[in-house]
């Protein structure tokens, strides 16, 4: 199954995730991608892709806001889509992220 993780910059969250599940369950191929264009480009992180959201089988987004900009901007993908709702308060790695991504993430 291709998963593919969206936060806001691809910084912290999605990267996070990614990472981890692409450690912990090797039998799925993993992507992540930032909604923030600006951001994006500064921090030189992946911005969402429509390719991205054709190759993933699920997009797990981390709030309602990367729910919508997928609406808007990507709409024949959003049955593809679950919204987490993880906050954007957590570093990379963190291990209170990794325990609410394994227990809201359904792999």
């Amino acid at each position: 199954m291709n998963i593919l993780f969206v936060c806001s910059a691809n910084k912290i969250r999605s990267v996070t995730a990614e990472d981890h599940f692409r450690k912990t369950r090797p039998d799925h191929v993993y992507d992540s991608a930032g909604t923030n264009e600006k951001i994006c480009r500064q921090s030189g992180t992946t911005l969402l892709s429509i390719e991205q959201a054709e190759w993933a089988n699920v997009i797990y987004v981390m709030e309602n806001k990367h729910f919508d900009r997928i609406k808007k901007h990507l709409s024949q993908y959003t049955k593809k889509v679950k919204v987490l709702n993880i906050k954007d308060i957590y570093e990379y790695g963190e291990k209170s992220l990794i325990h609410i991504l394994e227990d809201r993430v359904n792999i």
